[in-house]
């Protein structure tokens, strides 16, 4: 049975989510508060659709390397501590995830969520999306300490898919990067990954949107409040919307938008930072890396280089941190010093990534009859995206008995 159902939140989520529902035969409204798609923390991400490279921040050792971290300036990770028990509630949760069983458990289902994407988006392109640099690039992980990249070959789950490489051998797979060989361990290759514009990606999904009769995109600021004890209303501007299904996918702001519902959501916004340089053609890496120590991916989107790292936690602004930004830019230049120079714009962004504590999104039902969950996907929400969106048309599917989704 198609039903008119509303999304609220056009980020990558948001508008994923819109598109698989569109393609499955619904009527869509998606509502967004901005003034267009993709400006918050799907503007400039990464840029890696890192379908095998899914292991989740909470993981054995986190907190006491995490310690360290946080006494060394630069460092991959800081901790501002707030009077504010969301904030305890999500660390106590996270720390009770770091242990090895439950990081392989997550990381399980992160992979296949991901590869669920992996092949929706595959249909996306054949469909005729396009228009926001999709490379199958394949991704690089350099390890330079020898203990971690152990870690990483353990865990290997398909040799062909995800190969570990010594130095030399990542010197080949991208030179680029050669001049690291000396102090590198060895490196992870997995050669289906991918990369991609992710706010370009938003702007083609809203365009293939608008060309479907049955879409409607509303500006506008979402509340949802109860209606009965186990429905909810929607409300946009203060203005009642009727629609027989509601998607929540507003990210961070699902927070306060299911919240009077009495759904208390375990978000924190994970702060990162990215640079978009526009370095000499020659210069630019091929394969997407990941400098797994330092925590910084660097992903070739056109003609740019995107470069992202850091996480804040606890930072809850979206200013941009002067001090952050100066030992992203020491980092890049160490690491790539053809790429970055003091005359050359880097297009410097922030964001807050919409985590849960154990790094595994939140899609499916809310304890309302009428509201569904897509938030949560942190740092991985580019490459989980599609994955989730086909998995809310599944049980919308389920739920009225529909046959195979178009």
């Amino acid at each position: 049975m198609k039903q008119h159902i509303a999304v609220i939140g056009g980020g990558v989520i948001g508008l994923s989510t819109a598109y698989a529902l569109i393609r499955a035969g619904h009527d869509v409204t998606l509502i967004e508060q901005n003034e267009d798609v993709g400006l918050g923390a799907s503007y400039a991400n990464g840029g890696q659709l890192s379908y095998r490279y899914v292991s989740p921040l909470a993981d054995a050792g986190i907190p006491r390397q995490a310690l360290g971290w946080m006494l060394k300036p630069g460092s991959p990770v800081s901790l501002h501590l707030r009077a504010d028990p969301r904030q305890w509630r999500w660390m106590l949760s996270f720390l009770s995830a770091c242990n090895r069983s439950t990081n392989r458990r997550n990381a399980k289902s992160l992979l296949q969520l991901g590869l669920e994407g992996q092949a929706e988006m595959a249909a996306w392109r054949a469909d005729g999306l396009d228009g926001y640099f999709w490379r199958q690039a394949g991704k690089l992980v350099l390890y330079r300490q020898n203990k971690a990249f152990r870690k990483a070959v353990s865990a290997i789950q398909d040799p062909i898919l995800e190969q570990a490489l010594s130095p030399a051998e990542c010197a080949k797979i991208e030179p680029a990067f050669a001049h690291l060989e000396p102090d590198l361990a060895g490196g992870i290759f997995s050669p289906e990954d991918e990369v991609a514009d992710s706010y370009l990606f938003c702007k083609a999904l809203k365009t293939s949107l608008l060309s479907h009769q049955k879409f409607r995109f509303l500006p506008g600021k979402a509340a949802l409040v109860p209606e009965t004890a186990k429905r909810c209303a929607l409300m946009v501007d203060g203005t009642r919307f009727a629609t027989d299904l509601v998607v929540l996918a507003a990210g961070l702001n699902a927070r306060d938008i299911a919240a009077p519902l009495g759904i208390h959501l375990p978000l924190y916004g994970l702060k990162g930072y990215s640079l978009t340089l526009r370095p000499s053609p020659e210069t630019l890496p091929s394969v997407s890396v990941t400098d797994y120590d330092n925590r910084i991916v660097y992903a070739r989107l056109g003609d740019a280089l995107r470069v992202a790292a850091m996480v804040d936690i606890g930072a809850e602004d979206r200013s941009l941190n002067p001090n952050r930004l100066a030992s992203l830019r020491n980092l890049v230049r160490q690491t790539l010093p053809g790429v970055i120079a003091h005359n050359i714009p880097d297009a410097p962004w922030t964001g807050l990534r919409p985590a849960t504590p154990t790094g595994v999104p939140m899609v499916g039902h809310s304890g309302c009859e009428n509201l569904l969950l897509n938030v949560g996907h942190g740092a991985l929400g580019f490459t989980l995206a599609a994955g989730s969106a086909a998995r809310i048309v599944k049980m919308i599917g389920q739920a009225h008995g529909d046959g195979a989704q178009k």
